[in-house]
């Protein structure tokens, strides 16, 4: 499996050299340009000194992959981008931008959350892929066939990551049309959350109401919910993401599979878990959002989960109701983070 990694600037270039060293596994790295909205982290709208200078140092780590051969994936995937969504002056920055970065990296593919967008690409740039973001949530044939004029590929909707029947159809599909079918590896979000969408035009909005005296401080339902120990019990049977070791049972559905790093603490160990097949930590540590606060004094130990988790989930029945193996891996990967501390510094 190939993998997609997210951009994030770093102190130091521990994962570009990561990427570069490992470039064989990986298929592309995608990243947000300052002035747009995206789905993950801060849009950088404005022409401040500050903005001009992340924008060069962006553009200086994404010219040095590109001569490392690594292919560049822009993320044009903010959940709305308000009055200017069918804009001229919109698509014209658009265009400006596209038109700018392909005469200085090696830009491949763009995602979007809009298919107004994609048409526009097409138009204007169909030697591009254009791919569906996994925030447009497609889960169904019919999803794909709608859009299927203006999208070369699509992001398969989080919730089925662990339903072998939904994957092998989608798949199908994809591949009797000629499209490709990604999957997101790592999210955190929770299955079904009644609160995505309203979370995602938060993000896509965030500079403006950044500059507000807000009532408020929304950083997700999932968070409030979580934080009650009788539903973090039900986080596994919750969750979709799928584990380092666990990326193998998906060989030939996906044509790669992208790891969420942008906003990450630690995207050099999210990367290099997943490109190794395995892990020994704190598996939250892995996932963005990650929701390791909500569950200290414990840590969710990767490599005490049933060595079969994997398998059982992507084909059980999902009658979660009446089953308790999620709930009992859970409780059986769960240990004191102060004493799995000791017991790694005794090894060393």
């Amino acid at each position: 499996m190939r993998f997609m990694i997210g951009y994030q600037m770093l102190p130091d270039d521990a994962l570009l050299d990561l990427v570069l060293e490992r470039r064989e596994a990986v298929s592309e790295v995608y990243f947000a340009w300052p002035g747009f909205a995206s789905g993950r982290g801060s849009s950088g709208r404005g022409d401040s000194l500050l903005t001009n200078e992340l924008q060069n140092k962006l553009l200086s780590d994404l010219q040095r992959l590109s001569r490392g051969g690594i292919a560049c994936n822009l993320l044009l995937n903010g959940h709305c981008y308000g009055r200017e969504s069918l804009a001229r002056v919109f698509y014209e920055k658009i265009g400006g931008v596209v038109d700018y970065l392909r005469t200085h990296i090696i830009l491949s593919s763009i995602t979007t959350s809009s298919p107004v967008i994609a048409k526009f690409l097409k138009q204007n740039f169909p030697e591009l892929e254009r791919r569906a973001s996994v925030n447009m949530e497609i889960g169904s044939r019919e999803g794909m066939d709608y859009l299927a004029e203006y999208f070369d590929g699509y992001y398969l909707r989080r919730e089925w990551n662990r339903n072998r029947k939904k994957i092998e159809e989608i798949h199908a599909w994809c591949r009797q049309n000629r499209r490709k079918l990604y999957a997101l590896a790592n999210s955190g979000c929770l299955n079904e959350c009644s609160a995505h969408n309203f979370h995602d035009n938060l993000v896509a909005h965030e500079d403006e109401i950044r500059a507000m005296d807000n009532a408020y401080d929304f950083q997700g339902v999932c968070r409030e919910w979580l934080a009650r120990k009788e539903k973090r019990e039900r986080f596994l049977e919750v969750s979709n993401f799928i584990r380092p070791e666990d990326v193998r049972l998906y060989e030939g559905y996906f044509d790669a599979v992208k790891l969420a790093t942008r906003v990450n603490p630690d995207p050099v160990k999210v990367a290099k878990a997943y490109l190794d097949g395995t892990y020994s930590g704190n598996l939250l540590d892995l996932l963005e959002p990650d929701h390791a606060d909500l569950f200290l004094p414990e840590i969710l130990e990767n490599k005490l989960l049933p060595e079969n988790f994997g398998e059982h989930v992507l084909n059980c029945d999902h009658d979660c109701p009446n089953c308790s193996r999620c709930r009992d891996a859970l409780a059986g990967a769960l240990v004191d983070v102060e004493a799995w501390n000791r017991r790694h510094e005794t090894r060393r």
